[in-house]
């Protein structure tokens, strides 16, 4: 992708890495000899074409439309460029009609899912943008033709399978699960218990098959309660699940209530503490429709905890105000009232908050029960981010990907339906972007603790990137059960393929490991900035965040070091005459004396 000046895969090894992969027919392809195609990607249409850049004005070029991407390059000397994948496409209009007056009115106009909008005009004699506008709207959105998406179509090919990224066992058994309180269940293998949740599920010891079966009936779409994650030395745990089914006639459900005893009861927790993520008015709204929250009078070892986080309907909306705010223009005169207007911000502190809380609570030894309405929004959010701040596995490079595959993917988070992949209906009321709102907590996160995250920025990025392309099935489909009936791991590139065959490019070089502490950030709007390299980095005349003079300088003498510790080795090897053993011992002992207290020199100030 790109912003509107600057070719956005001049510098990316994200395009650099697949141009390597590309055939050599898509690299002889004329006219798109300047772009490497990727393997699978082939050229649909080409046209003259005027962009409407709010930056630059009126450019002239020629647009290519690709079953991956639409690509754009202005004549000239100032050359811009805009590379697009259609995934990210969210809603494509005709612009004016053959009747149109006015210069440039004649066209098409493009809303994207990351943060701009694109307006291309065409002449107006003879129906010029009817083969593009029926081209780009089909490739845009495949799934509402009957065409496959992308990653589907993709042939690239990469050193390390990231599919082999996350093994549930594997995982749990890191955990140090199971345990004699917690035992591992397949009674979920064939997805009959729920169809949203993963095969492999952690359950208390003393459930048993039948336990699970019944409590499934009193949760919303069968999300019965599972452990998410369990504290090593205190034998705290945090529990996912949904809404119990009360209703307005306030039922109760003696095995769903005796199933809760059960995990209070796994590590001697005096009180458990249930998280519910919603605004207590929500909840009790939720009760019209058949669902609700646990009473007092029914989980009496119980404390009910409201986070008053809102639903994605809000999230929504406050996410279309930002973008209004940022994209194009940033009006300077106003803008603190106006970012404080959409709310944004504000959003992102009670979800951080509220992990927080879970965070805390785990941490002095008590068990969680955290869910919403169907524990695949909200509840996604806090127990991942509270496993961020109290597992410092997770805030690896690799141990991120697992926290992602884990409480996001395999848990069923409606990533098609929130997002839209494929899918003309723009206006759909379930998309909203909530894994991009936890991606930004992570972000704040990595600001208040920037030793404390292996991963760069850089990771983040590509990751919103990727969530919208559907170059890679990572985030494709809404749970487990369509992903099988599909083939995804079998048919498609996961996104870790492209994140694991390069790890220099996302990897902290102010990263410093430390197993055993709890991060708790400040969740104040004192302490909370809006994500700029993010939200507004289409914007040439916003100045971008370049990488800081210091992380560059660090940079500059850890590859020293690596220079000065390769010429020590080379002298080694070279001095091999047994007169001069002793010596070459002698001198290798000084100069790697020498080298290891220059090393810690470099890192005392880091």
């Amino acid at each position: 992708m790109a912003s509107a000046s600057i070719p956005y895969n001049s510098s990316s090894p994200l395009e650099n890495s697949s141009s390597q992969n590309a055939s050599s027919e898509s690299l002889k392809m004329e006219p798109l000899s300047d772009v490497s195609l990727l393997p699978g990607e082939e050229r649909v249409i080409d046209k003259d074409i005027i962009y409407i850049c709010p930056f630059n004005g009126a450019l002239k070029g020629k647009v290519f439309i690709t079953n991956y991407r639409l690509y754009f390059k202005s004549d000239g000397d100032h050359v811009v460029v805009l590379d697009v994948p259609l995934g990210a496409i969210s809603r494509v209009e005709k612009m004016g009609g053959a009747s149109s007056r006015g210069e440039n009115s004649y066209g098409l106009d493009i809303t994207c899912k990351d943060m701009r909008n694109l307006r291309f005009a065409l002449k107006q004699e003879g129906h010029s943008r009817r083969d593009i506008f029926e081209i780009l709207f089909r490739y845009a959105f495949p799934q509402s033709h009957g065409l496959q998406l992308f990653a589907f179509l993709s042939q690239e090919k990469f050193d390390e399978n990231g599919w082999h990224v996350y093994k549930p066992m594997e995982e749990f058994r890191r955990q140090g699960l199971p345990t004699d309180k917690w035992r591992i269940s397949f009674l979920n293998e064939d997805y009959k218990l729920c169809d949203t949740y993963p095969t492999i599920l952690v359950v208390p010891f003393k459930a048993t098959e039948d336990d699970l079966q019944k409590v499934a009936t009193f949760r919303s779409r069968c999300r019965i309660p599972v452990l998410s994650w369990i504290h090593k030395e205190n034998g705290a745990v945090i529990v996912r699940c949904s809404q119990p089914l009360v209703g307005m006639s306030g039922k109760r459900n003696k095995d769903d209530e005796r199933y809760l005893e059960m995990i209070r009861e796994a590590n001697g927790t005096t009180k458990l503490t249930i998280f519910d993520a919603r605004p207590n008015v929500n909840a009790v709204a939720n009760k019209a429709t058949g669902g609700g929250y646990e009473g007092d009078d029914a989980y009496q070892n119980a404390e009910l905890v409201f986070l008053d986080i809102h639903n994605i309907h809000v999230m929504r909306e406050s996410l279309k105000k930002l973008k209004d705010i940022v994209y194009p223009n940033v009006e300077e005169a106003h803008w603190l009232s106006s970012l404080e207007s959409t709310h944004w911000l504000e959003h992102i502190k009670l979800v951080l908050s509220g992990a927080i809380q879970v965070a805390d609570k785990v941490s002095s030894g008590n068990s969680v029960v955290v869910h919403c309405s169907d524990g695949w929004d909200r509840t996604a959010q806090l127990t991942s981010l509270a496993m961020l701040m109290l597992d410092s596995h997770y805030r690896t490079l690799r141990g991120f990907q697992v926290l992602l595959e884990k409480e996001w993917i395999s848990f069923g988070h409606k990533f098609a339906s929130r997002l839209g992949h494929g899918d003309k209906n723009h206006a759909d009321q379930d998309r909203s972007p909530i894994f991009l709102q936890f991606i930004d907590c992570v972000w704040q996160m990595t600001k208040q603790f920037p030793t404390a995250f292996e991963f760069n920025e850089r990771l983040l990025m590509v990751i919103l990137d990727h969530l919208f392309s559907c170059r890679f099935g990572t985030f494709l489909f809404n749970c487990e059960s369509v992903r099988d009936n599909n083939h995804l791991r079998l048919k498609t590139v996961s996104l870790w393929s492209l994140v694991n065959s390069d790890t220099s490019s996302y990897i902290n070089p102010f990263y410093t490991e430390e197993s055993s502490r709890v991060l708790y950030p400040v969740a104040s709007m004192r302490h909370l900035e809006l994500w700029v390299t993010y939200y507004i980095r289409w914007n040439p005349r916003i100045r971008q965040q370049q990488q800081s003079p210091v992380e560059q300088r660090y940079r500059e003498l850890l590859a020293l070091r690596d220079q000065y510790l390769k010429k020590l080795q080379e002298l080694q090897l070279s001095d091999s005459s047994p007169s001069s053993a002793h010596l070459s011992n002698s001198s290798a002992s000084s100069a790697a004396s020498s080298t290891t207290q220059h090393i810690t020199h470099l890192h005392t100030p880091f």
